[in-house]
Protein backbone atom coordinates (compact mmCIF):
# COMPACT_ATOMS: atom_id res chain seq x y z
CA UNK A 1 0.00 0.00 0.00
CA UNK A 2 1.50 3.48 -0.88
CA UNK A 3 0.67 6.48 1.24
CA UNK A 4 0.71 9.55 -1.16
CA UNK A 5 2.98 12.21 0.03
CA UNK A 6 0.73 15.42 -0.34
CA UNK A 7 -1.57 15.94 2.88
CA UNK A 8 -5.17 16.77 2.64
CA UNK A 9 -6.73 19.27 5.41
CA UNK A 10 -9.12 16.68 6.21
CA UNK A 11 -6.14 14.14 7.17
CA UNK A 12 -4.32 16.57 10.00
CA UNK A 13 -4.60 15.39 13.43
CA UNK A 14 -7.03 18.22 14.79
CA UNK A 15 -4.34 20.19 16.59
CA UNK A 16 -2.79 20.97 13.64
CA UNK A 17 -5.68 21.88 11.67
CA UNK A 18 -6.16 24.60 14.85
CA UNK A 19 -2.07 25.47 14.54
CA UNK A 20 -2.27 25.96 10.56
CA UNK A 21 -5.44 28.95 11.82
CA UNK A 22 -2.48 31.06 14.00
CA UNK A 23 -3.31 34.21 12.55
CA UNK A 24 -6.53 33.84 11.00
CA UNK A 25 -9.78 34.53 10.96
CA UNK A 26 -11.58 31.42 13.27
CA UNK A 27 -15.61 31.21 14.71
CA UNK A 28 -15.93 29.41 18.04
CA UNK A 29 -19.33 28.36 18.71
CA UNK A 30 -19.45 28.09 22.79
CA UNK A 31 -21.67 25.51 24.50
CA UNK A 32 -24.00 28.75 25.92
CA UNK A 33 -25.87 30.91 23.10
CA UNK A 34 -22.66 32.89 22.31
CA UNK A 35 -20.00 33.29 19.33
CA UNK A 36 -16.89 34.18 19.06
CA UNK A 37 -15.38 35.38 15.54
CA UNK A 38 -11.64 36.65 15.75
CA UNK A 39 -7.97 36.64 14.60
CA UNK A 40 -6.09 33.44 16.40
CA UNK A 41 -3.06 34.16 18.54
CA UNK A 42 -2.80 31.41 20.66
CA UNK A 43 -3.77 27.80 21.72
CA UNK A 44 -3.14 25.21 23.94
CA UNK A 45 -2.90 21.47 24.06
CA UNK A 46 -6.23 22.01 25.70
CA UNK A 47 -7.80 24.06 23.49
CA UNK A 48 -7.79 27.24 24.89
CA UNK A 49 -7.10 30.06 22.69
CA UNK A 50 -6.58 33.63 22.82
CA UNK A 51 -8.12 35.64 20.06
CA UNK A 52 -7.79 39.48 19.17
CA UNK A 53 -10.25 41.81 17.36
CA UNK A 54 -13.25 40.21 18.60
CA UNK A 55 -17.20 40.03 17.72
CA UNK A 56 -19.21 38.59 20.32
CA UNK A 57 -22.56 37.59 19.33
CA UNK A 58 -25.13 36.56 21.92
CA UNK A 59 -28.79 35.29 20.92
CA UNK A 60 -31.21 36.55 22.85
CA UNK A 61 -34.84 36.19 23.03
CA UNK A 62 -35.50 39.67 21.72
CA UNK A 63 -32.83 39.15 19.15
CA UNK A 64 -29.24 39.52 19.00
CA UNK A 65 -26.35 41.57 20.72
CA UNK A 66 -22.86 42.33 19.46
CA UNK A 67 -20.12 43.28 21.71
CA UNK A 68 -17.14 44.26 20.00
CA UNK A 69 -13.78 43.17 22.25
CA UNK A 70 -10.03 43.64 21.61
CA UNK A 71 -8.99 40.28 22.86
CA UNK A 72 -10.21 37.22 25.08
CA UNK A 73 -9.29 33.49 26.48
CA UNK A 74 -11.27 31.15 26.14
CA UNK A 75 -11.37 27.91 28.19
CA UNK A 76 -11.56 25.17 25.81
CA UNK A 77 -14.05 22.67 27.62
CA UNK A 78 -16.66 25.60 26.60
CA UNK A 79 -15.52 25.70 22.94
CA UNK A 80 -18.35 23.39 20.87
CA UNK A 81 -17.68 23.95 17.21
CA UNK A 82 -13.97 26.03 15.68
CA UNK A 83 -14.77 26.97 12.14
CA UNK A 84 -11.72 27.93 10.44
CA UNK A 85 -11.93 31.53 8.16
CA UNK A 86 -15.54 31.51 9.66
CA UNK A 87 -17.35 34.82 9.26
CA UNK A 88 -20.58 33.58 11.16
CA UNK A 89 -23.74 35.21 10.78
CA UNK A 90 -24.24 38.99 9.21
CA UNK A 91 -23.79 41.36 12.19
Amino acid sequence: MEVNATTNQSQLPPLELVDKCIRSRIRIVMKMAKEFIGTLLCFDDFVNMVLEDVTELEIMPGGKRITKLEQILFNGNNITVLVPGGEGPEV
